[in-house]
């Protein structure tokens, strides 16, 4: 039976034809417009977007790049895969043979022939699809490839540029994979083709008859040839690629790799040239049985050279002498690691350090000691949030950053926080769309307080705060308009002249300022002042209002995507960001500052790190501080700093190290998008630090690779960890102990400077809590002059003896917390309706040794809560110190002569502040401009408590009488703080502390 003119199916008449509802055309032709309209409206507003911050070529050219390998994977795919369908139909048989095999296969025939034509064309369309998706989403290792810069380091196997591997051997495999994916499908669907047309056979054929037609063999044989020689240069690559595996003991290729996987890669690459070789004369003359067998002997090939041979030389030959034979590629593996973190420049020295405290020992550590930051900006958020947050709708982060200030003259460790609109502080009967979007559009300011004093009742020491901000700081734009807090969208502008709507803060005297922010002057965001931008921007948001608010006029703009990571991702898709972003008062302006990473995991014979799992501590657990990307990498850069003006939304990236052979790379996909270092001015200089992102990457890569010898190395004898965090409970006992920013000295410096430091404890199973290593790094990037810093990211490991006995701090923490005096002291400020909270555990190196500090703070536990820092615990070697102040607990370890001068430690009085409504529930009305609110009368001042206990009475009757006084005076602080009377909140705080300090001398006096 003939196929080559298959009959034509029956016409069927008007009355069976189906008929095609116009109710149903209509609605696919609308959903197809919406769909479309939707897909413009999201396409163009990111255009918008882009162009308003001046990087538009990023987004052309991400696009360009996905959409033209899209196109060249769809059309390879599609076009191979229809090529060799449309030539198995048009090579059928014209007669199919009379089989009962082809009797069964002429049903399916008749019953796909109506299909066939449109089958024909939608599949490969299809596959095509899959293929442009999987090319497209590859277009980074494909522009890098095409725009590679060397690494000027050759690999120690090969003597090949590092940059093959990292930029083009990506590409390459990708190519080599995509086309054998084709070939692979196109060679079943010619198989299924023509075994469906009767051009192959499966059953049994009489003597001398073929199994398949000459179009079918020449057809088939070809596509196995060229599949063959795919095969071998993928064979060919994985040779180079065993430089980057990553293997149980090390990374890269070892001795049995070299001397055995090498070389059987090689010889199955030529291996699948001959069977290509022999597909191609099975085309010409017809015969399967050759490459039938060169298929069978490649098999086998890759069962005894590519496995059992490489597993025979590991396991007689290397194993027994693994130490001798692997030492040359351990060498290379710890090599590679160390220079590809960065961590092959440390500066490693011995550090026996003592553990007895005597006289004086902190003399010449006493600028040290005396800088040491008693705030701990994981506790005291709280603080801020009562103290500085003014009203409901401001708001600040769980986590403070840490940063140095030039306080008249002298450079002062710092905890700082903005002061960020927060709109789920709104009440629920002021949340409406004006309010949401028009009126409540930023925040004001940020607070500062010095991170080694506190007030006189423990309270943060603010150098900047209040509404308006006053204080210490150079005067600055205190306007937020772009944070982490900030709502998804707000609109703002008006024309000039117009009555200003946005609420800017409030005030005592008039109720609220209000202000406009002035878009003719200072571009914030993408215009909605056209018909058209406001249809987008209504779809986009599916807000009907921003198209018939009459205060979305000629002059607004529209801002999104506000926080300052999510912008500087958009902009820079090829960067890594740090999980910290922190802000820093430069230039007049609020700057928030983002660490940006360049990254690969091909990076011969250099470990592969887990970002998320490096960088995953017990602050990260508790907090929003974000962990790096889940990602593996085995080469990684701060090539990038970048900055968020958070007044205007600017986006700035710095080429911080413009030597990168990456960021190179990526210059010059992306030209201008850039700015030089040089540009970096002298007051933001002063606030770049070395990123912790970084630091949590390289310590948790030092805890091994501090070793440089191979014998050590392979040995395992002295590994490293990090160890957990002391002061952690619940879900965060186990995570690890996170690093700090403080002003500290090592041994080699002539003066303190603002370093990130951690410790090391012995690592594998052990449990010793001994200090094995103290990792710190200079964080200071520069001064205000612009002079970058010369230690700048200096890596300086202390390692201490082998049989050193100096406590870790899960040591030192069990001490402190067993400690009877202490202990006893502790149980008294946890008398009543209190809460005492360690603060963070910090280990700085003074007086010959590691001393300990920790800030005891005390809140209530349960409702306002405001951490005050009320004690300090002290430790070096086995002494242990508890006081008030760092200096009074170091006298007390260092037999009263510790050096610090303990008015540095408090401070009596604060910024002052500009006075704001004392109630928090006062908001701008539902849906008009917020009109000025009465300002509230003050609360009459209560009777109080006795300021000081009596101390009349056996010694328990002094204390019982000292603790109810001490409860007396919390409740009393707590009812101020509600009321917003901070006069008679610091009157309670005073007779807190009286009723303490008498609660001791009465403990004191019972023993």
């Amino acid at each position: 039976m003939s196929f080559a003119n298959p009959p034509r199916p029956v016409r069927r008449t008007s009355d069976e034809r189906r008929k095609v509802s116009p109710l149903g055309v209509t609605v696919a032709v609308l959903a197809a417009v919406v769909v479309l309209v939707l897909l413009a409206a999201n396409f163009w507003t990111e255009v918008l977007w882009f162009d308003q911050l001046g990087f538009a070529k990023v987004i052309w050219t991400q696009w360009g790049a996905k959409a033209a390998l899209f196109a060249v994977g769809f059309l390879i795919m599609s076009l191979v895969v229809g090529l060799n369908l449309n030539l198995a139909f048009r090579n059928r048989p014209v007669y199919a043979p009379s089989t009962p095999e082809q009797a069964t296969l002429d049903q399916y025939r008749e019953a796909i022939e109506p299909l066939r034509k449109l089958v024909m064309v939608a599949l490969p369309a299809v596959l095509g699809v899959f293929a442009g998706l999987a090319a497209a989403a590859r277009w980074e290792d494909i522009l890098l490839w095409l725009n590679g810069e060397s690494f000027g380091v050759a690999d120690p196997q090969w003597g090949i540029d590092l940059s093959f591997f990292v930029f083009t051997l990506p590409a390459l495999r990708f190519f080599v994979s995509l086309l054998m994916a084709v070939l692979i499908v196109s060679l079943v669907a010619s198989l299924a083709m023509h075994y469906l047309y009767g051009g192959l056979r499966a059953g049994a054929v009489a003597p001398g008859e073929s199994r398949a037609t000459g179009a079918a063999r020449v057809q088939l044989s070809v596509l196995a040839a060229v599949f063959m020689l795919l095969l071998a240069a993928n064979y060919w690559l994985d040779r180079y690629a065993l430089l980057t595996t990553q293997g149980e003991r090390f990374a890269g290729a070892g001795y049995a790799d070299i001397n055995s996987v090498v070389p059987a890669k090689a010889i199955l690459a030529g291996v699948a040239v001959l069977v290509a070789v022999l597909f191609v004369l099975t085309a010409i003359r017809g015969n399967w049985r050759i490459p039938a067998i060169g298929v069978g002997l490649m098999v086998v090939s890759a069962l005894a050279i590519g496995g059992i041979y490489p597993a025979i030389v590991e396991r007689f030959q290397v194993q027994p002498n693994a130490q001798e034979l692997e030492a040359e590629y351990i060498q290379r593996n710890i090599d590679a690691t160390r220079q590809a973190f960065g961590i092959d420049d440390v500066d490693e020295q011995e550090y026996d350090a003592k553990t007895t405290a005597t006289a004086g020992a902190l003399r010449e550590d006493s600028e040290t000691t005396a800088s040491i930051r008693l705030l701990d900006p994981s506790i005291v958020s709280p603080s801020f949030k009562q103290l500085q947050q003014n009203k409901q709708y401001y708001d600040f982060a769980d986590t403070l950053s840490v940063d140095r200030y030039d306080i008249d003259g002298e450079k002062r460790d710092t905890v700082i926080a903005v002061r960020e609109l927060n709109l789920a502080g709104v009440g629920a009967d002021q949340r409406n769309w004006v309010n949401d979007h028009l009126v409540y559009t930023h925040g004001y300011g940020v607070a500062a307080a010095f991170g080694n004093s506190t007030t006189s009742d423990g309270q943060p020491s603010f150098f900047e705060g209040g509404i308006p901000s006053v204080g210490e700081l150079d005067e600055y734009e205190p306007r937020i308009y772009f944070g982490q807090m900030s709502p998804d969208y707000s609109i703002v502008g008006a024309p000039e002249g117009t009555e200003p709507w946005e609420l800017d803060y409030p005030d005592t005297a008039s109720g609220q300022v209000l202000t406009t922010f002035p878009t003719h002057e200072v571009a914030i965001g993408p215009s909605v002042g056209s018909f058209m931008n406001k249809v987008l921007y209504s779809i986009k948001f599916g807000e009907e209002q921003i198209l018939f608010s009459d205060r979305v006029n000629e002059a607004s703009q529209i801002i999104y995507d506000r926080d300052p990571r999510t912008r500087v991702q958009k902009v820079a898709p090829y960067l890594t960001l740090d999980g910290r972003v922190y802000p820093a008062v430069v230039d007049g302006r609020v700057k928030w500052i983002v660490d940006g990473y360049t990254t690969t995991n091909n990076y011969p014979y250099s470990a592969s790190a887990s970002l998320d799992d490096a960088t995953n501590d017990s602050l990260t657990a508790r907090s929003a501080v974000a962990q790096l990307a889940p990602k593996r990498v085995n080469y990684i850069r701060n090539s990038v700093k970048a900055t968020v003006d958070a007044y205007d939304g600017t986006v700035t990236l710095y080429a911080w190290d413009a030597e990168d052979p990456i960021l190179k790379a990526w210059s010059k996909i992306f030209p201008a998008a850039v700015t030089p270092l040089e540009e970096i001015s002298g007051d933001l200089m002063s606030h770049i630090r070395y990123p912790e992102g970084l630091f949590k990457v390289q310590r948790s890569l030092l805890a091994a690779y501090h070793v440089t010898s191979p014998a050590v190395f392979f040995s395992g004898q002295d590994l490293w960890k990090n160890p957990v965090e002391p002061t952690a409970t619940g879900t965060t006992s186990a995570a690890l102990q996170p690093p700090y920013y403080l002003s500290l000295q090592m041994p080699d410096q002539t003066s303190p400077a603002f370093s990130l430091m951690s410790t090391f404890i012995p690592g594998g199973n052990s449990d010793r809590q001994i200090l094995t290593g103290y990792l710190a790094v200079d964080s200071e990037a520069g001064d205000q002059a612009g002079k970058p810093a010369e230690g700048y990211g200096k890596l300086r490991l202390l390692t201490l003896p082998k049989d050193s006995t100096v406590p870790a701090p899960g040591q030192v923490q069990n001490t402190f917390n067993s400690d009877p005096t202490i202990s006893e002291q502790l149980n008294i400020l946890k008398s009543g309706n209190s809460t005492v909270i360690n603060g963070n555990l910090l280990t700085v190196p003074v007086g010959g040794g590691l001393l300990y500090v920790q800030p005891v703070y005390v809140q209530s536990s349960g409702g306002t809560k405001l951490p005050l820092l009320r004690k300090v615990l002290v430790s070096f070697g086995d002494k242990v110190g508890y006081a008030d102040t760092l200096g009074e607990a170091l006298d007390q370890v260092f037999s009263g002569d510790s050096g610090v001068d303990l008015d540095d430690q408090v401070i009596d009085t604060d910024v002052p502040t500009a006075p704001v409504p004392p109630t928090d529930d006062e908001t701008p009305p539902a849906t008009e401009t917020p009109t000025p609110t009465d300002t509230p009368t003050a609360t009459p001042t209560q009777p109080t408590t006795p300021t000081t206990p009596p101390a009349a009475g056996t010694p328990r009757e002094q204390l019982d009488a000292a603790l109810q006084a001490a409860s007396q005076a919390m409740k009393d602080s707590e009812a101020a703080l509600s009321e917003g009377d901070f006069a008679k909140y610091g009157e309670a705080q005073k007779r807190l502390n009286e009723a303490l300090q008498k609660a001791l001398e009465a403990e004191g006096a019972l023993d």
